[in-house]
């Protein structure tokens, strides 16, 4: 039996306030260096912050960042929870297409962070990609093949229509370096985005669209 004495203490404001400030700086460090290239030491340097300071708050890496991934993982999954099985499926799948470009936009750190953790193995996801990530997505799934059963939306393979979705909104993320290389300084700014939407739109939208007979 737990006693009063034995109970864990209430986080205070400014000991809350301390873990945000090392998150955000490890959110950095994790992001261009990856797991096993980030130490303390960085993130304490980032955090402005002695590393004994750093270590009162968080007792390890893996203690930094396990919650990183954990938020990571639930923003990330957000706008396909949106997908609502009574709209209008194209809009639907279009207003996934641009939250999920938003985010690459708004969110590039995360992204970055999530694609090195896939990278090696993903051994801080691994069981939530087992269970909460795929039922998930066999929920979208199902309702995607119901869209595409009423004739709604073309045929193809549900699975790797997301996937792919994934695949070009998270490239203007992890490799944002490369496209405002590649576009140049005339079409590389913000608008590089909205260009991008409106492409993906052509590219998912056209080929989605059920063909008329």
């Amino acid at each position: 039996m737990t006693t009063d004495a034995e109970a864990p203490r209430p986080i205070t404001r400014i000991q809350r306030e301390k873990q945000e400030v090392i998150l955000e700086a490890a959110l950095d460090v994790f992001s261009q260096f990856g797991f096993r290239g980030s130490t303390i030491d960085q993130i304490a340097e980032a955090a402005g912050m002695s590393k004994p300071n750093l270590l009162y708050y968080f007792k390890s890496k893996e203690d930094i960042h396990a919650p990183l991934l954990a938020r990571i993982l639930d923003t990330w999954l957000e706008p396909l929870r949106e997908m609502d099985p009574d709209g209008d499926p194209l809009p639907e799948i279009q207003s996934y297409i641009r939250r999920k470009l938003e985010m690459s936009r708004d969110f590039p750190r995360e992204s970055r962070l999530f694609a090195n953790e896939m990278l090696r193995g993903a051994p801080g996801f691994y069981d939530i990609l087992h269970t909460d990530l795929k039922d998930l997505v066999d929920e979208k799934v199902k309702i995607i093949k119901g869209w595409m059963a009423e004739g709604k939306v073309a045929k193809a393979d549900p699975y790797h229509l997301i996937f792919s979705i994934w695949a070009t909104t998270q490239h203007y993320a992890d490799f944002d370096i490369q496209v405002k290389a590649v576009l140049g300084r005339e079409r590389g700014g913000e608008g590089r985005f909205e260009d991008a939407a409106r492409f993906l739109d052509q590219l998912f939208l056209h080929g989605l669209s059920p063909k008329k007979r």
